[in-house]
């Protein structure tokens, strides 16, 4: 049997993943988690073959809890299933630890497969998603300049920025403008949009 915990923070969802995984001769779910701060307790207690993480929860991302898995309980395989097909976040799961990468707009069937075959000790990853990964090469920006942009995306000033991440107004200024110029962005706006959309953020 394929042990499998479900992290996912939208409830319909993940019950009816759970049920059509149930449905599997050869898995069963053990665990189902709503937020990404449960995630890594619940795996301890359980002990799954394999995470199927969401990306964006509640409390931590599923990026986030890939690398605390690796960490603490590295037997477990992680398969992160999103919505957000991001060229950036494939490259973070990796990085992660993540042994697969899918979006939610597959059949069950792929899901299935993919559990398989992670166990088995694959990479298993969407190949439209792997192909854009390529063109659109490694993140560029520093974790600095990603927390900067990060801080700058609810239309924070300067000011507000400096003292949310405790830097000087002009250091601020030179990671934002280090950002602009490495997504090709006009403004910190557009700076933001590019790289919320290839998953730099």
């Amino acid at each position: 049997m394929i042990r499998v915990l479900l992290a996912e923070d939208q409830g319909m969802m993940r019950g009816a993943l759970a049920l059509l995984l149930g449905l599997e001769d050869d898995v069963e779910v053990v665990a189902q988690v709503g937020d990404g701060a449960g995630v890594l307790a619940e795996a301890l207690r359980t002990r799954p073959d394999v995470a199927v993480l969401d990306i964006e929860m509640p409390g931590r991302s599923g990026l986030d809890v890939a690398a605390d898995l690796r960490r603490e309980l590295p037997a477990c395989k992680v398969l992160i299933v999103t919505t957000f097909g991001r060229p950036g976040y494939l490259r973070r799961a990796m990085e992660a630890g993540a042994s697969g990468f899918l979006v939610k707009d597959g059949p069950i069937e792929d899901l299935v497969a993919a559990l398989r075959r992670v166990l088995a000790g694959e990479r298993v990853v969407d190949p439209v998603l792997a192909a854009a990964a390529l063109s659109v090469g490694p993140n560029p920006l520093t974790d600095r300049e990603r927390d900067v942009l990060t801080a700058a995306s609810d239309g924070a000033t300067v000011a507000d920025i400096a003292g949310r991440l405790h830097l000087s107004e002009s250091t601020v200024r030179n990671h934002l403008s280090a950002a602009i110029g490495k997504t090709g962005a006009r403004n910190r706006i557009e700076a933001v949009g590019t790289a919320r959309h290839n998953g730099w953020l």
